[in-house]
């Protein structure tokens, strides 16, 4: 058993095999469009991934009842970049908050069918989402310090979580995986509203890197950056995949196209009209092969600019 498995394994240590059942996703709401399913289950699910980090299975979300995502099954490779692509409004920040359990905090959202972390059930009954989020990092679309100094913003996680060790250690290694000990380590008192946007978006990656994730979700990490800070985003992604397993939305097609590994590309389905917007997973695979050589219309005319 190697350690991620023995951590994985604390996390859910009292949910019963038994309880890896959900109610199944509402898929009878919608059917399915033609041309997901013609491009076949391994567009979709990709069974050469072996140990993926997440693997979805009918995953549905549904505020108040309504559903917003339906039948998004996929596996998440371990080590790599993933992108979530598509036009606004067609489940990609969704499916990725479902996979730290963010939408936990939303009153009236619901999910059906299943997640998996390193084969285990996260949605199981015995799972403590804290312990989740330590394991899952999550970055935000703006950068969003809290208003402390540089060097409580990054000490303020582990803490919380009762973290044992040098938190003067800790605050640096943090830094020094964001690229940013360099430029900071000498004014670690001063308040991080301080900082660039640049710095405040490596900043709240150190941060989420604190507490020791193996996977980092990223949701538009880059869009309220400039052209330069953007690129020291993506060379610090390049650089983290080693030893983290990464997921980002982006709506930039460049973006995807440079960092990403594996893409995933998403649409909004109108076939309930216009209150029924319904976002749906229409293809998955490597990256190279998803821009240049898609199976499906729609991402060949999303990802060259026709739609969107």
């Amino acid at each position: 058993m190697s350690p991620d498995d023995r951590r994985s394994d604390t996390m859910v240590k009292t949910v019963p095999e038994a309880e890896n059942q959900h109610t199944p996703a509402v898929k009878a709401a919608v059917p399915t469009p033609v041309s997901v399913a013609a491009a076949g289950p391994h567009d979709v699910v990709d069974h050469a991934i072996a140990r993926p980090v997440f693997e979805t299975r009918d995953l549905a979300v549904l505020y108040g009842g309504k559903p917003a995502v339906l039948d998004v099954t996929m596996k998440i490779p371990e080590k790599e970049i993933t992108a979530f692509i598509g036009p606004s409004g067609c489940g990609k920040s969704t499916i990725l908050r479902c996979l730290d359990r963010m939408n936990d905090l939303i009153p009236s959202a619901r999910v059906e069918g299943e997640v998996l972390y390193h084969g285990h059930d996260l949605y199981g009954s015995g799972v403590d989402p804290v312990q989740v989020r330590k394991r899952i990092g999550m970055v935000f679309q703006k950068p969003n310090p809290f208003p402390k100094s540089i060097y409580e913003n990054i000490a303020f996680g582990p803490r919380v979580l009762g973290m044992k060790g040098n938190m003067d250690e800790i605050v640096e290694t943090a830094l020094r995986r964001a690229s940013l000990w360099d430029d900071v380590k000498d004014r670690l008192k001063d308040n991080a509203f301080g900082m660039s946007g640049g710095q405040q978006q490596r900043l709240c990656i150190a941060r989420a890197l604190a507490t020791g994730p193996d996977v980092l979700l990223m949701d538009e990490p880059c869009s309220a950056l400039d052209p330069i800070s953007t690129g020291r985003i993506e060379d610090l992604m390049h650089d983290l995949k080693s030893s983290v397993s990464i997921v980002i939305v982006t709506h930039n097609m460049q973006q995807a196209a440079r960092v990403s590994d594996r893409t995933a590309f998403f649409i909004v389905d109108l076939d309930g009209g216009e209150d029924r917007r319904i976002g749906r997973l229409v293809e998955y695979g490597p990256t190279g092969r998803i821009f240049t050589n898609p199976h499906d219309t729609r991402t060949e005319e999303y990802v060259t600019g026709k739609f969107g």
